[in-house]
């Protein structure tokens, strides 16, 4: 069995406070890309997870997120014969795109299918906030509201056609040091998410690029100001609003034309500036 594990971006990531158990309380919405990291699996006979990666520094036990999802179901149905999962990862680690989470989600649906468990989509991603607050609406896929941790999910109408532009520098920012970069009390600009949802509902994608932000990036790019360079560079080269995806440090532009965003993926690669240029569309859930 193939899967695809895409990767997603935020259009829109606001923070609105801290949570007593020290989680923070989110909302977000997240839209699927046509960039994914790809997932064999297959049955073997001998009991036991045996996963492999197309990169040395990635984990390939308990640490990673396909494993611990392959766990997951196999100790709760009590699955006797084992599994052989080949993960080969395209989507840049610690970029804010949901890489890890989303190869959770495929690994979620696969052993659902391969062992023909029967469980629901609903069933997958009530199970899936065990293994991290994205996974859950990386088994939904598509654009979705996401409030609470990240795991409350609202699907939206299917965001206008666009054009996604990637561009993430030579660097990674873990999520726990964006959080440490985050001044609540400091934060001037919240991006209206509300007003968002309703240009999405109504197709019209100027106004909604136009509200896009993430409360992430002042700390972040204070810290890396390459990210305000890629940012600028996307937008001079036609991309309605550029922003950074999650906590960093990939930056993605939206483009409304095809011509145009190849040519600012063009100008993208001769600068350096980005390690990883991917030009793509968003993920049609439909």
């Amino acid at each position: 069995m193939r899967l695809r594990a895409l990767a997603k971006i935020n259009l829109g990531l606001d923070i609105l406070g801290k949570r007593e158990d020290g989680y923070h309380e989110v909302r977000m919405i997240m839209q699927t890309i046509q960039m994914y990291d790809v997932l064999e699996m297959k049955k073997k006979k001998e009991p036991g997870i045996s996963l492999s990666v197309n990169y040395p520094f990635i984990p390939n036990d308990e640490r990673n997120l396909v494993y611990k999802a392959a766990k997951l179901l196999m100790d709760e149905f009590q699955i006797e014969q084992g599994v052989s999962i080949r993960l080969d990862k395209f989507i840049p680690v610690a970029a804010g795109m949901a890489g890890g989470s989303s190869d959770a989600a495929a690994a979620l649906v696969g052993m659902n299918r391969l062992f023909k468990l029967e469980l629901s989509e609903q069933d997958l991603m009530d199970r899936a906030v065990n293994i991290g607050a994205d996974v859950p609406y990386c088994v939904m896929r598509g654009t979705a509201l996401a409030e609470g941790i990240g795991e409350k999910l609202t699907r939206i109408r299917q965001v206008p056609e666009c054009y996604v532009l990637v561009g993430k520098p030579a660097i990674n920012v873990s999520t726990k040091v964006a959080y440490e970069s985050l001044k609540l009390d400091e934060i001037q600009v919240h991006p209206d998410i509300d007003g968002m949802i309703r240009d999405i509902e109504n197709g019209d994608l100027y106004s909604m690029t136009s509200k896009m932000g993430n409360v992430f990036e002042p700390g972040i790019i204070g810290k890396y100001p390459v990210i305000q360079e890629i940012k600028d560079l996307m937008e001079e080269n036609g991309a309605l609003k550029a922003i950074m995806s999650g906590s960093g440090p990939t930056v993605f532009g939206i483009f409304d034309d095809k011509k145009k965003m190849e040519k600012a993926a063009e100008v993208l690669r001769e600068s350096r500036l980005a390690k990883t240029v991917f030009a793509t569309e968003a993920y049609n859930r439909q």
